[in-house]
């Protein structure tokens, strides 16, 4: 239960107290880097303590992102980012997240059945849920008192344009004064010809 498998790509059999076992001999893999390790198929012993900090971090918030450098401790919790990485892939197998990689970073999203299995194993009450499944107060109150919308920042509003703004654009009115506008004359015909 303690242990996160990787995939083997060298057809590693077991692995012993010497080191993994590839095609029945016991190779020495202590010269080995960290990325050249996790492609021989080790399998990765976690303390409860690390996989611990980790599922009530990830619990709490939700989501958990790992940039992939496996040399570093991750920022927000005190672990291995290795160990990080390498729990959160165990969580992908068994569809408990969700992985998105973008720019040298993981990010990894928390299903359903993640959040059920994290409750059971951290002894968690229904109603304490992730942050990302809290309802957030809003700041602003759903209707204006004067029932109009606040001012749009660029065309039309905000800065230079809009009711009492003097401009939309530069154009003498905002977008409402342009519409209350009288139409073009009856008469007008519009010429496309291009000057040459």
């Amino acid at each position: 239960r303690d242990r996160v498998s990787t995939q083997s790509t060298w057809g590693c059999h077991a692995n012993t107290a010497d080191g993994p076992q590839v095609s029945g001999r016991t190779v020495n893999c202590s010269h080995l880097t960290v990325a050249a390790r996790r492609n021989i198929g080790f399998a990765m012993l976690v303390s409860k303590k690390d996989r611990e900090l980790v599922y009530r971090y990830l619990f709490k918030e939700g989501v958990m992102v790992a940039e992939k450098n496996f040399a570093i401790k991750h920022p927000s919790i005190e672990v291995q980012n290795l160990v990080v990485i390498e729990l959160m892939k165990s969580f992908k197998a068994r569809e408990y997240v969700k992985e998105q990689y973008a720019w040298r970073h993981y990010y990894w999203y928390l299903t359903n059945q993640g959040i059920e299995y994290l409750r059971e194993y951290l002894n968690l009450p229904p109603e304490i849920v992730p942050s990302t499944l809290k309802k957030t107060a809003r700041s602003f109150p759903q209707t204006r008192p004067d029932g109009d919308r606040p001012p749009r920042m660029g065309r039309g509003g905000g800065f230079g344009g809009g009711a009492g703004g003097g401009g939309g654009g530069g154009f003498g009115g905002g977008r409402d004064d342009y519409r209350k506008s009288a139409p073009a004359p009856g008469d007008f015909k519009p010429d496309f010809k291009s000057e040459e």
